[in-house]
């Protein structure tokens, strides 16, 4: 009989993307990941991945056994998600991911009482602006700016994404305070950049009228926490997320502009999970947690 160990090693292989990833993810040598695969190929009689110096392809056998291999991996997850919550205690590890402005600001804090609630928890945090992938990666939990129709995740909304005009009281004390949206294009306006489209229409709505403005800036910055940053310095205008510039707001840094107009939300926070049958007890805990936190406040 084939031993389920080496289709679950030839699963990771192909998940991770190299034999040398894999057993960097599992902390094993790559010899013995190599051995582990030929000796499945060996067992089956048939090459599963043809391998070349810059990527893994599967051969059609190895497409089929991948499929197998698959299974086994999800059933012997979902037995250990099984016991884990007959044991009821949430412990083992719990992989993260989240957009760096929102890990900064506001999961950080929220992840320290997480594992001080539960000190069995070993969480990982992987704090990076790319879209993972979390079967692949093995993430437990993503939090994403955006609703994804992906059939494979589950999205439990954490939060609106209202936005705000602000902008320093030493720009404001240079360049005077603007009252109508229309004053916006006499200032300096600090602009969102993003694959080579600058941001540069500002929409502001009063009861049911709609103001479109275009306004005009020489820094334009494709990072939220760049922009915080070059507002607070004094050197103009911008529109943010009000979760990342919650602080200086509090702080006096920064001052919101026409409050008395609503601003476009930008996309809704979510957490995102893989759709599993059997959730393990410490994914479900997190994002219990997560939506019972201040997060939860801003639906």
């Amino acid at each position: 009989m084939l031993n389920p160990q080496l289709l679950t090693t030839f699963s990771a292989i192909v998940n991770a993307g190299s034999i040398s990833a894999a057993a960097t993810r599992q902390g094993c040598g790559k010899s013995v990941l190599s051995r582990q695969l030929a000796r499945l190929e060996a067992d089956l009689g048939a090459r599963l991945i043809l391998r070349t110096t810059r990527k893994l392809t599967l051969t059609e056998v190895g497409k089929v056994v991948l499929l197998q291999a698959q299974q086994i991996d999800r059933a012997l997850s979902n037995v250990a998600q099984i016991s884990g919550q007959f044991q009821q205690e949430v412990r083992g590890p719990l992989r993260v991911a989240c957009p760096r402005p929102l890990g900064q600001r506001h999961l950080v804090p929220l992840i320290t009482e997480f594992t001080q609630l539960h000190p069995l928890v070993e969480l990982t945090l992987l704090v990076e602006d790319r879209m993972s992938d979390l079967i692949a990666e093995q993430i437990d939990v993503a939090i994403r700016v955006a609703h994804l129709d992906d059939s494979t995740l589950v999205a439990r909304k954490l939060a609106d994404n209202p936005r705000v005009l602000v902008a320093a009281p030493a720009y404001l004390a240079r360049a005077g305070v603007p009252a109508v949206p229309q004053d916006l294009a006499q200032h300096e306006c600090l602009l969102w950049t993003r694959d080579n489209r600058v941001f540069d229409e500002w929409t502001f709505m009063l009861d049911d009228t709609t103001t479109l403005v275009r306004v005009q800036g020489r820094i334009r910055i494709n990072d939220g926490m760049a922009l915080v940053a070059t507002a607070c310095a004094g050197a103009g205008v911008t529109v943010l997320d009000r979760l990342l510039v919650e602080q200086e707001l509090a702080s006096g840094a920064l001052v919101e502009l026409l409050p008395a107009y609503r601003l476009p939300s930008g996309p809704s926070l979510y957490a995102v999970y893989p759709a599993r049958q059997w959730l393990a007890l410490n994914t479900a805990t997190f994002v219990e947690f997560l939506l019972s936190r201040r997060f939860a406040e801003r639906v």
